[in-house]
């Protein structure tokens, strides 16, 4: 195989591409990047200096083209556009979608954000129908006639009613401001609208209906439902009961039917994920999660459809697991699913982000002889559980175990596949695996631990990763990559080392400068034999002391400016350098041609 860029496939020669260019003029708006035409917003002036926050990537190559490929991203680069020149600027901008683009086949990208965002000065602010704030979780998919869709949820309100949060998904849409069928460069460049699928119902907090985990997928067969665009996500409520639900447009996203549960007989879901097979039908993968009476374990559910996702058969369990769900206790006891300093900190000692087995899913749509759904998720190594020794775990408070990436080749029409670990020579945790299948083979990418300084052995298995006896942290995470035929049940995945720098997402850069967050997916897409992959990178971190916690140099403070405050000289006041780097989280990518 070659890389892109020229390396070769070489452990720790593949060449890193940032998409999130946040420092220097890096982002532009989408109309000036159509037209040429400069417009000036606050938002996008400040995304072009603000060394911001970007985490939960999603990357798609376009099927007619692929030197242009798309990324998108939870940006949170505008949220300090209140002016540069404040002294502690306060984050009352827009966390918002961003728009990754490629015309050289992943070596550059202009950075960008979807249209519609609070703030958004061009023409084409009045196409996007959104009602919200914020948004996040995006996810892309293309068709083949050059128009690429962008999902999301999204919260807030951009009315300035104060704690009101709607709770919404909305799909864009973006086309070939050309003729279709010409210059395929082009194709899903030019923003042409943003629909509403679904409303969550308006109420303080999140005590009304509020979405989560959003995924998207296109009828590309060629067949009776070519075109049609297939939208999903979690559905939350006040009450705590949540379901998956489904939504699909036959005119290119102008519409969306109403949308369907697909989960009334299961209760705790999440994480659902689209795929649609050679022959036209409409598969959704999500998480099952054990409940407290023993009536439901933690499994990989899948509902199907044979009509083009008009309705949907009643759902199946593909395979239970061992549940990797990070965990520890607060010093109250409250359960806690990540630790940092302050509020945030846990009885143990250490720092780490949220992480939960997640399943992706995906199948090949130029295959119509089989009906293949191809499966990732990450688990518990059953027999690799020992005590912690105290409050931290991997596998539920105060128990241990080692995390592998599995995968699923399930046959949707017999019901069949079990699953199989995929690297198990590697002394290290894998998690936040994604999967994609094209031209009869499977790639993966997943992040992994295995050059871990902190740990080895039995040591990873008790503590977070990077993170030693006393949560000192060091950079511990790189992503790996893996294929095989599609056609195969066994064999290597040839898994390879994608990042050329080891780095480390334990940084306390969320909640007030108090606790990680890297995200909860990365993510891999492949047309033909051009693959790319995106992730969460914290390699151009600035690592710095948080003087209201003072713990020492332990690798997860970030650089920040406070002062102690006159009117009260215990308390400091907020960050007066956001800007400095220690909010420098980014999105890098990085692609392989299959010879």
């Amino acid at each position: 195989m070659a890389i892109v860029g020229g390396a070769t496939g070489v452990l720790g020669t593949v060449p890193n591409v940032r998409l999130s260019n946040d420092v220097a003029g890096g982002y532009i708006t989408n109309y000036e990047m159509v037209t040429g035409n400069e417009v000036v917003d606050a938002t996008i002036d400040e995304c072009s200096q603000s060394r911001g926050r970007q985490n939960e990537p999603s990357v798609a190559i376009n099927p007619r083209d692929n030197r242009v490929i798309v990324g998108s991203s939870n940006d949170y680069c505008g949220v300090y556009n209140a002016g540069s020149t404040a002294v502690a600027p306060d984050a009352v901008g827009p966390i918002w979608l961003g728009y990754y683009r490629s015309e050289d086949g992943g070596s550059s990208f202009q950075s960008s954000l979807v249209p519609g965002y609070p703030g958004d000065a061009t023409p084409y602010a009045s196409r996007a129908k959104v009602r919200t704030g914020s948004a996040g979780d995006p996810v892309l998919a293309w068709d083949t006639h050059g128009r690429l869709f962008i999902g999301a949820e999204s919260s807030d309100s951009n009315t300035g009613i104060p704690m009101v949060n709607y709770g919404d998904v909305w799909v864009a849409t973006f086309e070939n401001p050309a003729v279709s069928e010409v210059a395929t460069i082009n194709d899903g460049k030019e923003f042409k609208r943003s629909v509403v699928v679904d409303k969550g119902a308006a109420a303080p907090g999140n005590q009304g209906n509020f979405p989560d985990k959003t995924s998207l997928e296109v009828d590309r067969t060629g067949g009776d439902c070519d075109g049609n665009v297939y939208f999903a996500w979690s559905r939350f409520n006040g009450s705590g009961v949540n379901g998956i639900y489904f939504s699909r447009s036959t005119n290119h996203g102008a519409t969306w039917s109403t949308p369907v549960k697909l989960t009334e007989t299961v209760k705790g879901v999440q994480f659902p994920d689209i795929s649609v097979t050679g022959n036209g039908n409409v598969y959704v993968t999500y998480r099952q999660f054990e409940t407290k009476n023993g009536q439901q374990t933690d499994a990989i559910n899948i509902a199907g459809s044979t009509n083009c996702g008009a309705t949907f058969g009643r759902s199946r369990t593909v395979t239970t697991f061992t549940a990797m769900d990070l965990g520890d206790l607060r010093p109250s006891g409250a359960t806690a699913r990540d630790c940092g300093g302050g509020a945030n900190a846990c009885q143990s000692p250490y720092t780490f982000f949220r992480a939960d087995t997640g399943p992706r899913s995906t199948a090949d749509q130029g295959d119509g002889s089989n009906q293949y759904i191809y499966i990732v998720y990450e688990a518990i190594v059953p027999g690799s559980e020992i005590p912690t020794g105290n409050s931290f775990g991997w596998a539920g408070s105060g128990m241990g175990g080692r995390s592998a990436i599995y995968y699923v080749r399930y046959n949707a029409a017999t019901g069949s596949g079990a699953p199989q670990t995929v690297d198990t020579s590697a002394n290290g945790q894998q998690l936040f695996p994604d999967v994609t299948v094209s031209a009869g083979m499977v790639h993966m990418m997943w992040w992994d631990s295995r050059y871990d300084p902190n740990n080895d052995g039995d040591t990873m298995k008790i503590r977070p990763i990077g993170n030693d006896e006393h949560g000192n942290v060091a950079p511990a995470l790189d992503v790996v990559y893996g294929h095989r035929s599609a056609s195969v049940t066994s064999g290597s995945w040839s898994p390879t080392r994608i990042t050329n720098e080891t780095s480390s997402l334990q940084w306390e850069q969320f909640s007030g400068r108090t606790v990680p967050f890297a995200g909860d997916y990365n993510w891999i897409d492949a047309q033909g034999g051009t693959v790319y992959m995106v992730w969460t990178d914290g390699r151009d971190v600035v690592d710095g002391t948080d003087p209201r916690y003072p713990d020492g140099h332990d690798g997860t403070d970030v650089l920040q400016c406070r002062a102690k405050l006159t009117s009260n000289p215990d308390t400091y006041g907020g960050d007066t350098c956001p800007r400095a780097g220690g909010l420098d989280q980014n999105i890098y990518g990085s692609g392989i041609i299959l010879d």
